[in-house]
C-alpha cells in the first residue's frame, strides 16, 4: 500500500482526536497561560507518552485486558478520583494563588508538567477505548494488515495529535502578556470546574462498565 493514503488517514484520525474537548485540553491551555509555552509543551509530551504506551499495548495483543469490564471499572474510578482531585486543587488552591508571569522551567517543574499530562490522559478509560477503536478502523476500514502500515499510520496519528497540542500550548502561551490576576483566577476556576465535572461524569459512567 502506498504511504500517501496512510498519511492522509493518519492525519484525519489525529485531527479527530485533537478536536475532542476534554480534561487534557483544559490542562494544556491552563498550564500554557500560567507558565508559558514550554510548560504547556511538557504537558503535551506527557499526553503523547501515555498515548504511545496505550497504542503499543493495544497493538501487541493486550486488547482483551483493556476490554475487560473490571479493568475499565478500575480505570474509570481511578480516573474520576484523579480528575476530581485536580479540579478541587484548581478551585481551592490555584484560584487563590497570586499569578506570577514566569516562563522559567526548572527540573522539578519539567517532571511535574510531564507527569501531569501523562496521568490525566493515562487515567481516562476513554483513551484506551479510542485506541482500540482506532486499531479496528485501521484493520477493517482501511485494510491495513502489515506491520509497516500500522506503524506508519499510528506514527502519523500520534504526531498529528502532538502537533495540534503544541499549537494549542503556543497560542495559549501567547496570551500570557494579556493575563491579569483576575483573568487567571477565573481561568483556574473554570479549569477546576471542568476537571471536577469530567471526574463526576466519569464516576457516573463507571456503572456502565459493570454491565
Amino acid at each position: 500500500m502506498h504511504l500517501l493514503p496512510i498519511l492522509f488517514n493518519g492525519i484525519k484520525m489525529g485531527l479527530v482526536l485533537s478536536v475532542l474537548v476534554g480534561p487534557v485540553f483544559f490542562t494544556i491551555i491552563q498550564t500554557s497561560v500560567e507558565r508559558g509555552f514550554k510548560s504547556g509543551a511538557l504537558v503535551s509530551l506527557g499526553v503523547s507518552a501515555s498515548d504511545i504506551l496505550y497504542v503499543t499495548v493495544c497493538y501487541f495483543g493486550l486488547v482483551q485486558i483493556l476490554d475487560e469490564p473490571r479493568f475499565k471499572l478500575y480505570m474509570a474510578y481511578g480516573g474520576a478520583i484523579m480528575l476530581v482531585l485536580f479540579g478541587l486543587y484548581h478551585l481551592v488552591i490555584k484560584s487563590r494563588k497570586i499569578f506570577q508571569s514566569t516562563g522559567k522551567v526548572t527540573a522539578k517543574s519539567t517532571y511535574q508538567c510531564f507527569m501531569k499530562g501523562f496521568i490525566i490522559n493515562g487515567l481516562s478509560p476513554m483513551v484506551p477505548i479510542f485506541w482500540v477503536g482506532a486499531i479496528g478502523i485501521a484493520s477493517l476500514d482501511f485494510g491495513y494488515s502489515h506491520h509497516y502500515e500500522f506503524i506508519s499510520f499510528f506514527t502519523v496519528v500520534l504526531m498529528t495529535v502532538l502537533a495540534t497540542d503544541l499549537l494549542k500550548a503556543y497560542l495559549a502561551g501567547r496570551l500570557r502578556q494579556l493575563v491579569t490576576q483576575r483573568m487567571m483566577t477565573i481561568l483556574n476556576i473554570v479549569v477546576g470546574i471542568g476537571l471536577f465535572a469530567f471526574g463526576i461524569r466519569l464516576w457516573l459512567m463507571a456503572g456502565s462498565f459493570q454491565s
